[in-house]
C-alpha cells in the first residue's frame, strides 16, 4: 500500500487513523491487540482511531468490559456524549470496575446538561481512589451549581479537593466559582497558578479570556487567552467559538471570518460552526446569506436558545414577523432566563399590533428585583399599545430614572402624558426635548401630535425646526408636502414633494406619492414619465421598476405588457424576489399554468433557497398537475423553515390531491407540533378522520379545540358533527346542549334544533326553537337557518315569516332579502320584485341575486328585462348550469321555444353530471 497516495491525502485521514484502519483490514484480529492499540491511541489524544479499534474489538468479543469502558471513554472525549453514557453504562453492566465508570459516566451525563440526573445518580456513591473521587466530587459541584444549589456545589468541590489538591479541573471550578462571586482578582490569580504548573490547560487558558473579557473589559488580553486554549488542543471547540465571539463584539468581522476558516477545518459540521458562519454573515448584514444558513443551523441545533434567537432575528430584520415569533418564542421556552430573546419577541408582538402577547411576555422581566432601561421602555410601549396610559407612564417613568439622558423615554413618557390628558405639560415637555436634542424622535412626536390634531399650520412650523436639523435630508419637505395634502393644497404639496426630490433625486416616498397625485389627475403618462427618468438614472431601482408595473396594471396595460415590464424588473435585478412572485401569481391568475412554472422555476434556479419561491414553484406545479413535485418543493420549503406552519399545510393540501391520506395527516399533524391551537390543521384532521370513520380520534381532536377556545362555538360544532355524520342524532343533541351552556351562540342552537327535527323530535325542536326566539330577540343569524329550514320543507310561509323578521331586525341583509324575494314570487305575493331590486342595489354584480331578479321578472312576463338580468349573471359565472337552465326557462316563458330548446339540448348532453336532468326532459316535452 503506498501512504503517499494522493487518496489517502484527499480524504483528510490523519496518519494514527489511517493505521487503525490498515491494521483492522490487515488481520489485527485478536481483541487484547486491539485493546491495547486503543490504549495506546487515547494516551495520543487520538479518539478517532480508539473508537474504531475499540469497535472492532468487541465485534470479536460484545462482552469485554474493559474495551466498552474504553470505548465509552473515547466517544466522550470525541464530542460523542451520548454514545459515551451508553458504553459506559454497558461498562457498568458487565461488571467493570465502578472506580473507573462512575466519574466518566458522570462527566457524559454533565456533557448533556443532566443535571439534576448527575446529583441524583451519584451523590451518594463512595469511590475509594483519590483521583476518581476528585473526578467525580468536581462532576457533582458542576451539576449543583448548574441547579442552583450553591452550598451543594460548595461542598461538593472542596470533596475533590480534600480527595487531591492539585486536580486541575477542580481548581478550574473554584476559580469560576469566584469570578461568579466577582472575585475577579482571586479568580484570576487561581488560573495564574494552574498555568504555572499546567501551562498546557486549554480550559484554564479558555477561563483566562473569560476572566480578563468579562471581568476586566480586557478584550484583547483575552483573545490572546483564547487562542492560548486554541494552542494548546486544536480541536477546542469552546475556544474557536470564545474568540469568534470576542472578534465580533469588537466588530472586527475580518479576523473573526479567519477565526471562523479555522474552526471549520476541526469542526465542519458542527452547530457552533454553523451559529458562527450565521452570526458572521448578520453582523456584516449580508442579510440573505444569514436567512439561508439560518434554517440550516435549527435543524441541526433545533433546540439551542442562542441559535433560536439568532434566527428569530435575521427574520425580524427582514420583517418577516410571523417566523420571528415562532423562533423567538421557542428561544424563550428552551431559555427563560435570556433577556434578549425576551426583548425581541416582545418588539415581534408590539410590531405585529399583539400588544396583549407582548404583555404576557414581558411579565417574568418585570417580575426581577432589577428592571434595565430598555425593558421598562418595552413594557411602557407595550401598556400604551394595550390602552393602559397610567401603567405606560409608570414604566416609562421607570426608564427614565435607570437613563436620565435618555430622549427616546422622556418622549415615550411625555406621549404618554399627553394621552392622559395632561396636554399642555406633555407638550411642552416634547417642545424642550426637540428644541435640546440633536434626535428627531421629540421632533417627530411633536409633529404627529399636531397633525393629529389637525393644527396643521403648527405642523409646518415644527417641520420648518426638523428641516433645520436635517437640511440635506429629504424627510422634512415630504412631511411638508403630507401636512400641505391634509390642507388640500395640492399645488404647494407638488412643489414639497419635488422639493425631496431635488434633495435626494431617488427618494421614494415623495416619487411614489407624486405618482399618486398624477393618477389622481388622470394623468397616468405624466407618472410614467417621471418613473422613467428616474430609471434612466438608477435602471436597476427595484422600488421604481415595481411601481412602474403597478401603474402600468393601473392604467389598463394588457397582463402581457406587465409580464414584460416584470420580465425587465428581473433581468436588471435578477436576486429581487418580489419581481418574479408577482410575475409568477399574473400568470397563475390568469390560469396560464405553463407559464407560471416556467418563471417559478428559473426564480428558484437563481434564488434557490427563498421560502417564498419555493411556495410559488409548488403551487406552480400542483397548477400544472405535477402533484408530486410539488410536494418535493414543499417538503424543501419545510426544510428551510423548520419552525413555519405554512409548508406543512401545502404539504398536506398536495397529498391529499395525490390521495395520500396518510401523508396529509402526519403532515397537519407537524403544523400542530409547531402550533397545537392551528385551526386549519385541526379542522382538516378532524375531516380526514371522518372520511377513515375514525370518529373517536375526530371527537378528541374537537375536545383539545373545546380546552383551547373555551368560549368560543367552534370546538362544540366540531364534536356535535362528528356525531351528525353517524347520524347519532341524541348524541350529537347532547354536544350542542353542552356547548350551548359554555357559549349561547346562534350556530349551536341552530344545530342543535336541526338534529332535533332529524330525529323525528319535532314537538321538542318547536319548544326549543320559541325558546330560543323569546330569549333572543335580536338573533337574526338563528331567524335565517329557520328560513332555510322551512324552505328545504317547502313550506313558503314559514320561510316568508322568518326571512321577514330578519330583514325587521337587518334591514340591509342581502341574502335575507333576495330569500324573502324569491319566496314571496312563489307565494304569488306583491313586493318580491322590490326585494330583489333592493338586494340587487346593496350588492350589485352578484350573480345569485341577478338570477332571482331575472326569474321574477319572467314571472311578471317582463321578457325584456328578465332576459337582461340572466345574460348578466351568467357573463359573470358562465359554467353556471342552473344559470343556463333558468335562461331556458326565461326563453319558454316569453315565447322563444327555438333558444330554449338550444340551451335545454346542450344540458341534456351532459347526462348524469348535471342533477337537475328530470327538469329538463321535463321542460323539453313542454316545448
Amino acid at each position: 500500500m503506498n501512504h503517499r497516495s494522493p487518496v489517502w491525502r484527499a480524504s483528510g485521514f490523519s496518519a494514527s487513523l489511517l493505521l487503525a484502519i490498515l491494521l483492522s483490514a490487515c488481520g489485527g484480529d485478536k481483541p487484547d491487540a486491539m485493546l491495547a492499540s486503543a490504549k495506546d491511541y487515547l494516551a495520543k489524544n487520538d479518539s478517532k482511531a480508539a473508537v474504531i479499534q475499540l469497535k472492532n474489538a468487541l465485534q470479536k468479543n460484545p462482552e469485554l468490559p474493559e474495551a466498552r469502558y474504553l470505548l465509552g471513554l473515547a466517544l466522550l472525549r470525541g464530542g460523542d456524549a451520548v454514545g459515551g453514557e451508553t458504553e459506559l453504562r454497558k461498562a457498568l453492566a458487565f461488571k467493570h470496575p465502578q472506580e473507573a465508570v462512575a466519574p466518566a459516566l458522570a462527566q457524559a451525563m454533565l456533557a448533556q446538561g443532566k443535571f439534576a440526573k448527575v446529583t441524583d445518580e451519584f451523590s451518594r456513591t463512595e469511590l475509594s481512589q483519590a483521583a476518581a473521587k476528585a473526578d467525580l466530587q468536581t462532576s457533582l459541584a458542576a451539576a449543583y451549581g448548574a441547579q442552583g444549589k450553591a452550598e451543594l456545589a460548595f461542598a461538593a468541590l472542596r470533596a475533590a479537593l480534600a480527595a487531591d489538591p492539585g486536580y486541575v479541573p477542580a481548581l478550574i471550578l473554584q476559580a469560576r466559582q469566584k469570578a461568579a462571586a466577582q472575585d475577579i482578582e482571586g479568580a484570576l490569580a487561581l488560573v495564574e497558578s494552574i498555568l504555572t504548573k499546567a501551562p498546557g490547560t486549554h480550559e484554564a487558558w479558555k477561563l483566562k479570556g473569560d476572566i480578563l473579557l468579562h471581568g476586566k473589559d480586557q478584550a484583547n488580553e483575552a483573545i490572546v487567552a483564547y487562542r492560548k486554549a486554541i494552542e494548546a488542543k486544536a480541536d477546542y471547540l469552546p475556544g474557536h467559538a470564545a474568540t469568534i465571539a470576542a472578534l465580533m463584539q469588537m466588530a472586527n468581522v475580518d479576523e473573526a471570518a479567519k477565526q471562523l476558516e479555522q474552526l471549520k477545518k476541526v469542526a465542519p459540521n458542527r452547530p457552533q460552526t454553523r451559529y458562527f458562519e450565521t452570526a458572521l454573515a448578520y453582523q456584516k448584514k449580508d442579510f440573505r446569506l444569514a436567512r439561508e444558513l439560518a434554517p440550516q443551523l435549527i435543524r441541526m441545533a433545533p433546540n439551542n436558545a442562542q441559535g433560536l434567537y439568532l434566527a428569530g432575528a435575521i427574520e425580524f430584520q427582514a420583517n418577516s414577523l410571523l417566523q420571528a415569533e415562532l423562533y423567538l418564542t421557542k428561544a424563550v421556552q428552551n431559555a427563560p432566563q435570556s433577556a434578549l430573546a425576551r426583548r425581541l419577541l416582545v418588539k415581534t408582538y408590539l410590531r405585529s399590533g399583539q400588544s396583549a402577547k407582548a404583555l404576557v411576555a414581558l411579565q417574568p422581566a418585570l417580575k426581577a428585583d432589577i428592571v434595565d432601561a430598555n425593558t421598562s421602555v418595552l413594557a411602557g410601549e407595550a401598556y400604551l399599545q394595550n390602552g393602559d396610559a397610567k401603567r405606560a407612564e409608570e414604566f416609562f417613568t421607570k426608564a427614565i430614572k435607570s437613563d436620565p439622558k435618555n430622549a427616546k423615554s422622556r418622549t415615550s413618557l411625555a406621549l404618554t402624558q399627553l394621552l392622559s390628558g395632561r396636554e399642555e405639560s406633555a407638550f411642552g415637555d416634547l417642545q424642550e426635548i426637540a428644541a435640546s436634542d440633536s434626535g428627531t424622535t421629540a421632533d417627530m412626536a411633536v409633529i404627529s401630535v399636531y397633525l393629529q390634531r389637525k393644527e396643521y399650520d403648527k405642523a409646518l412650523k415644527a417641520i420648518d425646526s426638523l428641516e433645520k436639523k436635517q437640511p440635506d435630508k429629504p424627510l422634512a419637505a415630504n412631511l411638508r408636502a403630507r401636512t400641505l395634502l391634509a390642507k388640500r393644497d395640492v399645488a404647494g404639496a407638488r412643489k414639497s414633494f419635488e422639493r425631496a426630490l431635488d434633495i435626494s433625486p431617488g427618494y421614494f416616498p415623495a416619487l411614489a406619492s407624486l405618482v399618486s397625485l398624477d393618477m389622481l389627475d388622470k394623468k397616468p403618462d405624466e407618472g410614467r414619465k417621471r418613473l422613467e427618468a428616474v430609471l434612466a438614472k438608477d435602471p436597476k431601482n427595484p422600488q421604481v421598476l415595481l411601481a412602474l408595473v403597478e401603474l402600468r396594471a393601473r392604467s389598463g396595460a394588457s397582463n402581457s405588457e406587465v409580464a414584460e415590464l416584470l420580465g425587465r424588473a428581473i433581468a436588471v435585478n435578477p436576486t429581487e424576489t418580489r419581481p418574479r412572485l408577482l410575475l409568477v401569481e399574473l400568470h397563475l391568475r390568469d390560469k396560464e399554468a405553463k407559464q407560471a412554472l416556467t418563471v417559478a422555476q428559473n426564480a428558484v434556479a437563481a434564488i434557490p433557497d427563498s421560502p417564498e419561491l419555493l411556495d410559488a414553484l409548488g403551487r406552480a406545479q400542483q397548477a400544472s398537475g405535477d402533484t408530486n413535485q410539488a410536494i418535493a418543493t414543499y417538503s424543501k420549503m419545510a426544510t428551510l423553515q423548520p419552525l413555519a406552519l405554512q409548508p406543512h399545510l401545502r404539504l398536506a393540501e398536495a397529498h391529499m390531491v395525490a390521495k395520500d391520506k396518510n401523508a396529509a395527516a402526519a403532515s397537519l399533524r407537524k403544523a400542530l407540533e409547531l402550533q397545537p391551537d392551528l385551526l386549519d390543521a385541526q379542522r382538516a384532521l378532524i375531516g380526514l378522520a371522518l372520511e377513515e370513520k375514525k370518529f373517536q380520534q375526530a371527537v378528541t381532536i374537537a375536545r383539545e379545540i373545546q380546552k383551547q377556545r373555551p368560549k368560543e362555538d367552534l370546538g362544540y360544532l366540531l364534536e356535535g358533527s362528528v356525531s351528525v355524520a353517524q347520524q347519532k342524532w341524541d348524541v350529537a343533541a347532547e354536544a350542542f346542549r353542552f356547548g350551548l351552556k359554555q357559549v349561547p351562540a346562534p350556530e349551536l342552537a341552530a344545530q342543535l334544533h336541526s338534529v332535533l327535527a332529524a330525529s323525528g323530535k319535532t314537538t321538542e325542536a318547536l319548544k326549543f326553537s320559541n325558546g330560543w326566539l323569546k330569549d333572543n330577540p335580536k338573533d337574526a343569524a338563528f331567524r335565517f337557518y329557520l328560513g332555510d329550514a322551512a324552505l328545504v320543507r317547502k313550506d313558503y310561509a314559514a320561510a316568508e315569516k322568518s326571512f321577514l323578521s330578519v330583514v325587521q331586525i337587518q334591514p340591509d341583509s342581502v341574502l335575507a332579502l333576495n330569500n324573502l324575494a324569491w319566496v314571496t314570487g312563489k307565494l304569488n305575493k306583491e313586493g318580491a320584485i322590490a326585494y330583489a331590486e333592493k338586494a340587487n342595489t346593496l350588492a350589485p354584480n352578484q350573480p345569485l341575486i341577478m338570477d332571482t331578479l331575472a326569474m321574477l321578472l319572467s314571472e311578471k312576463n317582463e321578457y325584456a328585462k328578465a332576459l337582461e338580468w340572466q345574460n348578466k349573471a351568467l357573463a359573470l359565472q358562465p359554467q353556471n348550469r342552473m344559470f343556463k337552465l333558468n335562461l331556458a326557462k326565461i326563453h319558454a316563458k316569453g315565447g322563444k321555444k327555438d333558444l330554449a330548446r338550444k340551451e335545454l339540448d346542450e344540458l341534456a348532453k351532459l347526462g348524469d353530471k348535471f342533477p337537475a336532468q328530470a327538469e329538463v326532459e321535463s321542460l323539453l316535452k313542454s316545448l
